[in-house]
C-alpha cells in the first residue's frame, strides 16, 4: 500500500510541482474536515495511515493550530510535518519532538518578499511617507508634517541576521545605510560591511533604525521591550516584519507617544488580524496587514520548498529544513 500525504491547506501555485515531487511516491489526500472534531474522526477513517502532512496556516480556520492537543490526535504513522512558512509558531514543535515527528519550514523562500516589505517600512518610517499619503488622500497636504530623515543618514540595526535579515541588510546597503547586527554569535555568511555587535546593549546603542528578524519562540516573546526600546537613541525607529509578539506593543506605544521613538513600521501585530487602536491612531506609524510574503513568487517558492521537504522524507532522505527543536 502506498503511503498517504495530507494537504492541510490548499495549494495555490504548485500543482505541477505536487505531481512532480509527491505523486510518484505517495497518494495525496486533501483536508476537507470542517472542524477539529471532524478532523479527529477523519483521522480514524479516510486519513488513517497518513505518514506526512503539508501544512498551511490557513488550515487553522478549519481545525485550529497544530497545538499539543492536535498533535496528540495524529496517528502513529505521521512522521513528518512540512510547514509552509519560515515562522512555525503555529506548530507545537515540542509536542512533535515528543511524538518523534520531524517538522520542516521554508527558509529562503520568503527572503525577498519579507525583505522588500522591511525596506518599504524602513523608508516609509524614516520619511513619514505613511502620514504623507494619509494627508494627501484627506486633502490635508503637509498638515502636521515635520522634516523627516534620509535613510542614508541612519544606521540600520538588524536583530537576527538570518536569511531575511541578511537580504534586508543587502537591500538597505544599496541606499546606502550603515549596517550593524546582533545574533547570539557572528553569522558565518555575514558580509564584511555588516558590523557584528556581541551584546544587545552595544547593538542598540549604535542603531538608529531597528529591524526585527527573529522567530517567535517562548524565549523571544517581548524580546524587544521597555528596557530595550529605551536603550535606543532618542529619535530612533523600530520596524517589525517578524512576529508581533516579539515586540512589546505597549512599550512601543509609550515610546512613540512620549517622543523617544521617531516612528515605527509594522507588518505584524501581537493579536493580528486585530490591530491595537492606539497604533492605528498614531500618525508616526507605517503599517501593513502582514503582507511580507504576499507575492506570487514568494508563495509559489514556499509551496515548492515545503513539497521538496516532503519528497525528501518519502525517499528516505533527510530534509534540509528540519527545525532545530525537532532534530
Amino acid at each position: 500500500m502506498r503511503p498517504k500525504i495530507l494537504l492541510s491547506g490548499v495549494l495555490r501555485w504548485a500543482h505541477a510541482d505536487l505531481e512532480r515531487l509527491i505523486a510518484p511516491h505517495a497518494d495525496i489526500v486533501q483536508l476537507t474536515s470542517a472542524s477539529r472534531e471532524e478532523f479527529k474522526q477523519d483521522l480514524k477513517g479516510k486519513l488513517s495511515g497518513v505518514v506526512g502532512i503539508y501544512r498551511r496556516n490557513e488550515s487553522s480556520r478549519q481545525i485550529g493550530t497544530y497545538d499539543a492537543e492536535l498533535i496528540a490526535m495524529l496517528p502513529e504513522s505521521v512522521k513528518w510535518i512540512a510547514h509552509n512558512g519560515a515562522g512555525y509558531d503555529q506548530v507545537d514543535v515540542h509536542a512533535c519532538k515528543a511524538r518523534g515527528i520531524l517538522v520542516t519550514n521554508t527558509p529562503g523562500a520568503v527572503d525577498d518578499g519579507t525583505a522588500t516589505t522591511a525596506l518599504y517600512l524602513i523608508i516609509s518610517a524614516c520619511r513619514q511617507f505613511a502620514l504623507g499619503e494619509r494627508n494627501a488622500r484627506a486633502g490635508l497636504w503637509k498638515k502636521d508634517f515635520q522634516p523627516a530623515h534620509d535613510p542614508s543618514s541612519r544606521t540600520l540595526g538588524i536583530l537576527g541576521l538570518g536569511g531575511i535579515g541578511l537580504r534586508t541588510a543587502e537591500m538597505a546597503r544599496g541606499i546606502p545605510m550603515k549596517v550593524v547586527y546582533h545574533n547570539r554569535k557572528p553569522a558565518p555568511n555575514a558580509p564584511a560591511w555588516a558590523e557584528y555587535c556581541s551584546t544587545m546593549e552595544e547593538f542598540l546603542s549604535k542603531t538608529d533604525v531597528l529591524s526585527i528578524h527573529v522567530p517567535l519562540t517562548s524565549a523571544t516573546i517581548n524580546m524587544v521591550g521597555e528596557k530595550e526600546i529605551r536603550m535606543l537613541k532618542k529619535g530612533s525607529i523600530i520596524v517589525n516584519t517578524a512576529r508581533g509578539k516579539v515586540l512589546d506593543e505597549q512599550a512601543l506605544i509609550r515610546a512613540l507617544k512620549d517622543g523617544h521613538l521617531f516612528g515605527a513600521g509594522l507588518d505584524v501585530f501581537a493579536n493580528e488580524p486585530e490591530i491595537n487602536p492606539e497604533l492605528i491612531s498614531l500618525p508616526n506609524v507605517a503599517m501593513l496587514p502582514h503582507l511580507g510574503t504576499s507575492t506570487e513568487e514568494s508563495q509559489h517558492a514556499m509551496e515548492v520548498r515545503a513539497l521538496e521537504n516532503l519528497s525528501e522524507f518519502l525517499q528516505g532522505r533527510e530534509g534540509k529544513d528540519i527545525v532545530p527543536e525537532t532534530r
